[in-house]
């Protein structure tokens, strides 16, 4: 699944390639990431890096080298110049004011998401959040961190994931739908730790644009 989440040990593997590129410019051979993680064959290099591909962390090159995709770029500190919305002057909020016309740069992906590094996109298959405005086909952004009781987040559970309104007390946790054709999904305590929250919903992608997420009420 493209961009999906990288495990533990993926993050270490990527995180360590990534690294060594922005210090030394080139990326690692496979000796080097063999040596550095104890790996006894290369086949367990060659199994990690298929997987960041297959993710969408890694993208193959021409001459069958690896490189990072091009909204990972700025993880290796180049300077890259983002398309985005242009900013073409100014306009009065208060009195009548002669218009200013101006190039004053333009509206960038990391100016709307401050946090773009923590983000990404997960496509939707079914229809049990649509009371919530979220139908099959579309994309939901997603952020990897912290869940408050009763928001949105995406669950890895006994191997399957899903979007669900995540809630959770003494009880145990509960996964609740928006759509009243589906059930809650229940976990007792003492399984919480083979639950995992992959990310919390922000907002989502379909044909009418971006939709961000309601803001929860207290």
């Amino acid at each position: 699944m493209d961009n999906a989440h990288l495990t533990r040990k993926q993050q270490e593997f990527f995180s360590f390639i990534v690294d060594y590129k922005k210090e030394y410019d080139v990326w690692p051979t496979y000796r080097e990431i063999a040596e550095h993680f104890g790996y006894r064959s290369p086949n367990s290099v060659t199994q990690n890096i298929q997987a960041l591909l297959k993710k969408g962390f890694l993208v193959k090159k021409n001459d069958e080298e690896y490189d990072l995709p091009s909204d990972k770029k700025s993880m290796l500190g180049d300077d890259i110049e983002e398309e985005g919305i242009p900013i073409r002057g100014l306009i009065a909020a208060g009195y009548l004011q002669e218009a200013v016309e101006a190039d004053l740069g333009s509206i960038t992906l990391s100016t709307l998401f401050p946090n773009l590094d923590k983000l990404f996109a997960l496509r939707v298959s079914g229809f049990s959040m649509k009371n919530a405005n979220i139908y099959d086909g579309d994309f939901v952004l997603l952020m990897d961190t912290k869940l408050q009781n009763g928001e949105i987040g995406a669950v890895l559970y006994n191997g399957e994931t899903t979007l669900k309104k995540v809630f959770w007390d003494d009880n145990g946790l509960r996964l609740e739908a928006a759509n009243e054709d589906y059930d809650d999904i229940t976990v007792s305590p003492d399984v919480f730790e083979e639950v995992k929250i992959i990310g919390k919903y922000i907002g989502h992608v379909n044909r009418q644009g971006f939709q961000r997420a309601a803001s929860k009420v207290a």
